[in-house]
């Protein structure tokens, strides 16, 4: 048999809104971290009865340092998200039950504010913020940093 080498990947891209207000908290050595997650809708028809339907998935995002301080002055419940990042794991201890849990969540690297049509500004899926009515473009934000929190987690603040 010939030796086939599978090359792994790990990444996720992510278009919703945000389900809450981010929440960001900062570590003991002063690195931001932020809190959302955001809510991904699949509209398809029922082949049963013939009527559309959404199945909406509920994703918790987590991003780092000054896109985490970004997220925080620029979004808000609803706001639309485009989220480029990775699956990771994460254990915790339960505060209520003091069982071990594990979340599985999207660490992002890169986040993008996307606007509301409505406003003159680009519409959610699109990549380029369009001039608003005011002249300004849309806000965007992008952490690109390519690193992991790993130095950070071991002082996650929650």
């Amino acid at each position: 048999m010939i030796g086939v080498r599978l090359v792994e990947q790990n990444q996720v891209f992510l278009v919703g809104r945000l389900t809450h207000d981010p929440d960001v908290r900062f570590t003991q050595k002063g690195s931001a971290m932020c809190r959302f997650s955001i809510a991904v809708n699949r509209r398809y028809k029922d082949s049963a009865t013939g009527e559309w339907k959404d199945d909406t998935s509920f994703i918790p995002v987590v991003v780092w340092r000054e896109v985490a301080e970004r997220c925080k002055e620029k979004l808000s419940k609803g706001s639309p998200v485009h989220v480029e990042g990775r699956l990771k794991s994460r254990e915790y201890d339960d505060q209520k039950t003091g069982q071990k849990r594990t979340v599985l969540e999207v660490e992002a690297r890169r986040v993008q504010f996307l606007a509301l049509a409505k406003t003159g500004e680009s519409a959610p899926g699109s990549s380029e913020p369009a001039a608003s009515s005011a002249g300004k473009k849309a806000p965007a934000a992008h952490a690109d940093e390519g690193g992991t929190a790993a130095d950070d987690m071991e002082e996650v603040p929650f």
